[in-house]
């Protein structure tokens, strides 16, 4: 029988999405405002300001022109977009997905 923990929302670690570790990790040490990496990367700041508020999220394209600006692997910051989604989902589901029960081989 396996044991389960329940984790209060107190609990969690903060879930940085993909916006909130653009500016920590690669805008602020860079010296870059949104208008200035904008410009850059050729978007309008009102949609890269969007992914760093976190009101929409890093999509295909917002990725390939952030990963080539910062010289990343294509999808680095689509990835990012994703883990956040993952935690935020299983934070949501917990009792649930643990009473679904895996489908045998």
């Amino acid at each position: 029988m396996s044991k389960s923990s329940i984790t209060t929302d107190a609990d969690w670690l903060h879930n940085p999405h993909a916006g909130e570790l653009l500016v920590a990790e690669f805008m602020e040490p860079h010296g870059l405002d949104t208008a200035t990496l904008a410009g850059a990367i050729a978007v309008a700041p009102s949609r890269l300001q969007d992914v760093i508020e976190g009101a929409t999220r890093m999509d295909g394209e917002l990725d390939l022109r952030l990963a080539r600006y910062f010289r990343m692997s294509e999808g680095f910051f689509l990835r990012l977009q994703d883990q956040y989604e993952i935690r935020e989902a299983k934070r949501t589901l917990s009792g649930d997905l643990e009473r679904i029960v895996p489908r045998a081989a």
